[in-house]
């Protein structure tokens, strides 16, 4: 098959017969146990009996679907089931305890302690399910000084050092990332990655794990190592990668729009200055200094002298690393993604959606409608076990 093919979570994928409890909301949660669906685990997502995950309101739904649910949300959420249950109450803490029995993953993202006080943290469903691995997703971490505090990605970024390097060298004001960094790459993605470990560590011990997942700190982690190496930070836009290389940068075009030119290494920038008929820049490679600042302002004159368009075409087939800034989307139909099954997600949330996980020339990916709040309550708690009746006087309990 090629990348373009799409399977919706087959048996053969890698975590297929997984179960996974998700009690988290928004994004950092929903997006790590999203691509544990998409690799074949069986998600419940568990909202407790009132708002339950706002991220169900946030934006509007696809076109069409005036009740549905946004599309963020369907986005973060599809191929999930969904359970109601109210755990303030003692009848809501023994159904996730009993859940939590044959459960192989938990991942909640409340502020350090809540757990716990509910009777239902790490330590009291260890004690139901040894293999249980329990992943808790925060802003700063179990503990420190600010383990309590409230945040959100644009926090995480500040106190990780990453937003005061976003302002450019002509500006002082930090830019706003469009991408959440912080919940994705501090978040979502190592939540994932240290469940599948530890699932792949409790198959040889037997054992589960509590796993400590703080997002400003693994930003942090990823952005010091300059700041280690150096033992001091560059100013804004004049470090090797943002923007001090004449080589590595972003250029305007005549048309207003933007050049991506990252020819780093000699062979790229030699085949640069090559094809933009100035050869005479290649031997400047090596140069440092003021004039660096010099070649650049040349370079910049010469892209801001064309059209993106212009140079599209001119550098569509040069080996080069020198590429057009797209929008959004543009950046869906580029004919590279097309070619490989991406941009093309249907909105009502029913189709293949885009999955970053390609094994055997098959994209994996969870598929089918987003659930609704508490769509298979019943379903779930008949097949873990619990009879008819006693599932009847949940829900006229209010408890599901």
């Amino acid at each position: 098959m090629t990348t373009a093919s799409v399977a919706s979570a087959p048996v053969t994928a890698p975590l297929h017969g997984v179960r996974v409890l998700d009690l988290t909301r928004l994004l950092p949660g929903p997006l790590a146990t999203r691509h544990l669906a998409d690799l074949g685990a069986e998600i419940i997502k568990i909202e407790d009996t009132g708002a339950g995950d706002y991220a169900r309101e946030m934006g509007p739904p696809p076109p069409g679907l005036r009740d549905a649910d946004s599309r963020f949300f369907r986005a973060l959420n599809r191929g999930k089931r969904a359970l109601r249950l109210d755990l303030k109450h003692p009848l809501g803490k023994a159904v996730l305890r009993r859940l939590a029995e044959s459960a192989d993953v938990l991942v909640e993202s409340f502020r350090p302690g809540v757990m716990d006080r509910l009777g239902l943290g790490y330590e009291a469903l260890k004690a139901v399910n040894p293999r249980l691995i329990y992943c808790a997703i925060t802003g700063y971490g179990q503990d420190g000084p600010w383990r309590d505090l409230a945040g959100h990605d644009l926090n995480y970024l500040a106190v990780s050092g990453v937003l005061e390097r976003t302002a450019s060298r002509d500006s002082s004001l930090p830019a706003v990332p469009s991408l959440q960094i912080g919940d994705l790459l501090g978040g979502a993605l190592p939540a994932a990655l240290s469940i599948v470990a530890a699932l792949y560590g409790a198959r040889q011990s037997g054992q589960g794990r509590l796993l400590d997942v703080a997002m400003a700190e693994v930003v942090l982690i990823h952005h010091m190592t300059p700041l280690l190496g150096e033992g001091e930070a560059a100013p804004r836009g004049r470090e090797m990668l943002t923007g001090g290389l004449p080589w590595y940068g972003v250029y305007a075009t005549q048309d207003g729009r933007h050049l991506a030119v990252a020819a780093l290494e000699f062979k790229f920038w030699a085949t640069f200055c090559a094809t933009v008929g100035r050869p005479d820049w290649t031997g400047r490679h090596s140069e440092e200094g003021a004039t660096l600042d010099s070649l650049r302002h040349e370079v910049a004159a010469l892209v801001a002298s064309q059209p993106l368009a212009y140079w599209s075409e001119v550098f569509a087939t040069v080996d080069a690393c020198v590429t057009p800034v797209l929008t959004p989307e543009e950046a869906l139909a580029l004919p590279q993604f097309q070619a490989r099954g991406l941009g093309g997600a249907d909105e009502l949330g029913q189709g293949p959606a885009a999955s970053p996980f390609v094994m055997d020339g098959v994209r994996l990916a969870a598929t089918g409608t987003p659930p609704s709040p508490g769509q298979d309550s019943r379903a779930i708690l008949v097949e873990a076990g619990f009879a008819i009746d006693e599932v009847d006087g949940l829900l006229a309990q209010g408890i599901l």
